[in-house]
């Protein structure tokens, strides 16, 4: 089992930024690739990016520019840098893992995830 805990949500304008953060714990952190995806009000969960344990990246579209993934392997931590947000980046945030069982580059299916943290939300005023 993997548990995995968010924190640094929060309420920012547009234009700003924010870091979410996410420990992992109940695993060799170099067995798990880590995830973020989100979820608007009324929308289904979507996939914002992830990194392997060698820091392959994945990233959605609509942030790529924008977002940036890193993980701290000594701290078993992977966080999300946010920059330049807009409105229609408010959601809850969440974490998700996966033990890593082979390809390059990291998967970027909800299904594909095992392990969810509890979400932290993150709302940007106009």
């Amino acid at each position: 089992q993997v548990q995995l805990v968010e924190s640094g949500g929060g309420s920012v304008q547009a234009g700003g930024s924010l870091r979410l953060s996410c420990a992992a714990s109940g695993r060799t952190f170099s067995d798990i690739t880590m995830g973020w995806f989100r979820q608007a009000p009324g929308q289904e969960r979507e996939f914002v990016g992830a990194i392997t344990w060698g820091s392959i990246r994945s990233y959605e579209d609509s942030v790529k520019s924008r977002f940036a993934i890193s993980r701290d392997n000594t701290e078993n931590t992977v966080y999300l840098q946010m920059n330049s947000l807009k409105p229609e980046d408010t959601a809850v945030y969440y974490c998700a893992a996966y033990v890593y069982s082979g390809g390059f580059r990291p998967r970027i299916r909800e299904y594909e995830y095992e392990y969810w943290g509890q979400g932290t939300q993150v709302t940007v005023s106009s």
